[in-house]
């Protein structure tokens, strides 16, 4: 069954610093807004703990969410989140409306499988370079991904995966891609570590050329 977060939102009309410092102080809610759609953007406020204690699960970040603002729903994304400078607290949150009919861009996770199990890594010694951790996605909201599996068993020494190897849920899109070949970054890569004897042999390889030159 599908994970749903359920947040409840408040309209607010007060503007400024000095009201969003009172909001915080005396309500223990945080301001935010809700924007997109065929409506006009609207300034509303969240309990804080609430939002922070839904922020502590990854899938958040990558779920159609309902805002129940007094007692109406809004199914929204979350595109912004700003936090104190130094102290644990939440400042802001900026809320995108969303609709069936149209399509939606979200930052979605990659959960990396069989990294330890990987013939190129357990037996051969590679390891791992992360060159991204989430990646841009374009939908619609039905065919949200909570997140994209890549799995690494396969993989092979000095072997490079991009975008363009994602396995990609029916409906998904990679926002990058669409821009052309130019664009097809680089995921994750295997080589060995840098000192060990296979390398150094490889170095040693590249200056005894240099010398019959």
């Amino acid at each position: 069954m599908a994970q749903e977060f359920v947040l409840e939102a408040f309209l607010r009309d007060d503007q400024g610093k000095g009201a969003s410092r009172r909001l915080r102080r005396e309500e223990r809610k945080m301001p935010a807004v809700v924007y997109g759609g065929t409506k006009d953007a609207q300034s509303i406020s969240l309990w804080h703990n609430d939002l922070k204690k839904a922020l502590e699960n990854e899938a958040f970040f990558s779920h159609v969410l309902t805002l129940n603002v007094d007692g109406k729903k809004e199914s929204v994304i979350l595109k912004d989140l700003q936090r104190h400078p130094y102290k644990p607290l939440l400042t802001h949150a900026d809320f995108q409306r969303v609709d069936k009919d149209h399509e939606i861009h979200v930052n979605v996770p990659l959960h990396f499988l069989n990294e330890a199990a990987a013939p190129a890594i357990k037996l051969q010694g590679g390891a791992v370079n992360h060159q991204l951790n989430e990646v841009e996605v374009i939908c619609l909201p039905q065919n949200l991904p909570e997140f994209i599996e890549v799995d690494m068993m396969d993989i092979e020494m000095d072997q490079t995966l991009h975008l363009s190897d994602l396995k990609l849920p029916k409906g998904v899109k990679v926002a990058a891609l669409i821009q052309g070949e130019d664009y097809d970054q680089a995921v994750v890569s295997v080589h060995l570590p840098k000192g060990t004897k296979a390398d150094e042999a490889e170095d040693a390889e590249g200056e005894e050329g240099e010398e019959k030159e």
